[in-house]
């Protein structure tokens, strides 16, 4: 008996010592617990995302966003081989920019021609079709750019872009969610000046940006607190920052506004119960974030997606998933527009046929 105790004795102090010198987050206390999603009673599992098609299968390296040009029918997106590619109105796939990096997450339109790239590790980006890249933004009021996410341009020219986080680079991005320390930024770039400032921070892994179609806010998805918040650019309220919507179904991703007057939330996995559980213990997020290996297979208990339709006034309308994870496991961009793309059998890039 003693000498079983002083085996785990051992192991212990091992243990201990290990996340001592390894642990590479700080979370200052466990996170408030969090209520079962609302959207849960009234929109339960289902499973209208396996009707979905793909696009390109196998020509993508791991897209993250998509933005349809309902204009030509084009189909944009960024890849972790470092290009913008462009999927033509007949279905053929082309490189249509070279950036060169491999953490490419949003894009979105530039009144010029050009497109907006968020480049993870360094900054706000446009990349035009000659395969000319400007670094737009890659500090702000003095300090890095660490993590740029997402992008959206408004009609005057100002874009609107998340920085995830001040603490963890896009390799480490779990790592924040384990932190909980809520470092993410909404930021805004003003093309007459060429600067860079923060319009709110405090966010909870910043994420996806959108604006309605009166431009009257802008609506950014906070990953890690299962919401999007919006600023008032317009009115009474103009500076006023609020919840637009809350406690949804899984974690906020890209968020689009579509063709059909909604916007569109996309939520790579189905909210995890086994992940709210151990996030409310300081210790157990400090041992997990101490060992790569178990990180992986923490993120690996992550399945199923789901995507969200929210009105302009922060409802949600309904929801779609694949709650099995069968046909789509991870969905991270979402867009609806009404023009028929081709019939073309893309790794993580799908057209959904949505009921009416």
């Amino acid at each position: 008996m003693a000498q079983q105790l002083g085996l785990l004795a051992a192991v212990a102090v091992s243990l201990a010592v290990h996340v001592a010198l390894h642990c590479p987050i700080q979370p200052l206390a466990p996170p408030p617990a969090r209520p079962p999603a609302a959207a849960a009673a009234r929109f339960p599992p289902n499973n209208l995302l396996q009707n979905l098609e793909k696009l390109g299968e196998g020509m993508l390296s791991a897209p993250e966003d998509v933005y349809v040009d309902d204009a030509g029918g084009e189909v944009f997106t960024a890849t972790r081989d470092g290009w913008v590619r462009r999927m033509r109105a007949n279905g053929s796939w082309e490189r249509w920019g070279l950036v060169g990096d491999t953490g490419l997450l949003g894009v979105a339109p530039s009144a010029d021609g050009a497109m907006l790239v968020c480049d993870a590790d360094k900054g706000l980006l446009k990349v035009d079709e000659n395969g000319r890249v400007t670094l737009l933004a890659s500090t702000v009021e003095g300090s890095t750019i660490r993590f740029a996410d997402a992008a959206i341009e408004a009609s005057d020219g100002t874009v609107y872009f998340s920085d995830a986080s001040t603490r963890f680079s896009f390799d480490n991005w779990f790592l924040d969610f384990f932190e909980n320390r809520f470092t993410g930024r909404l930021l805004k770039y003003d093309p007459r000046t060429g600067e860079a400032s923060v319009v709110l921070d405090g966010l909870g892994f910043a994420n996806g940006v959108a604006l309605p179609p009166d431009e009257a806010c802008v609506v950014v998805c906070e990953s890690m607190r299962f919401r999007c918040s919006r600023v008032w650019l317009k009115g009474e309220k103009a500076g006023e920052a609020e919840i637009f919507v809350d406690n949804l179904p899984g974690n906020p991703d890209n968020i689009r506004l579509g063709s059909d007057g909604h916007f569109w939330i996309a939520l790579p996995q189905v909210r995890s119960p086994w992940l709210d559980l151990i996030s409310r213990w300081t210790l157990t997020r400090r041992v997990i974030a101490s060992f790569p290996a178990l990180v992986e297979r923490t993120k690996a208990t992550l399945k199923g997606a789901v995507v969200a339709q929210v009105s302009l006034n922060g409802e949600i309308v309904r929801v779609l998933g694949d709650s099995e994870g069968k046909v789509i496991n991870m969905v991270t961009s979402v867009t609806v527009q009404r023009r028929s793309l081709p019939r073309q059998p893309c790794d993580q890039l799908h057209r959904e046929i949505i009921p009416g």
